[in-house]
């Protein structure tokens, strides 16, 4: 895998090397994990925020629970068979 150098501060890197110490996960690990996570959270945060939008707008969250409700009867998976 390629690699390449960052800047980081003294203080962070003393930081990832104690966690790296406790986790036993090497610090290269750990900082690909971390911008794994906040990915991942970046992504969530967008979708609620997209979400957020809709729901403020009436005809357009009524339009959605509408297709919501249309794609409901596609499911197989006998859910709604109390």
């Amino acid at each position: 895998m390629a690699s390449t150098t960052v800047r980081i501060s003294e203080a962070t890197r003393a930081i990832l090397r104690d966690l790296a110490a406790q986790s036993g996960q090497s610090m290269q690990a750990l900082i690909e994990q971390a911008v794994e996570d906040y990915r991942r959270r970046r992504f969530f945060e967008q979708v609620d925020a997209a979400y957020a939008a809709l729901r403020a707008n009436p005809d357009e969250w009524q339009a959605e629970l509408q297709e919501r409700a249309l794609l409901e009867g596609t499911l197989a998976d006998g859910l709604d068979e109390g």
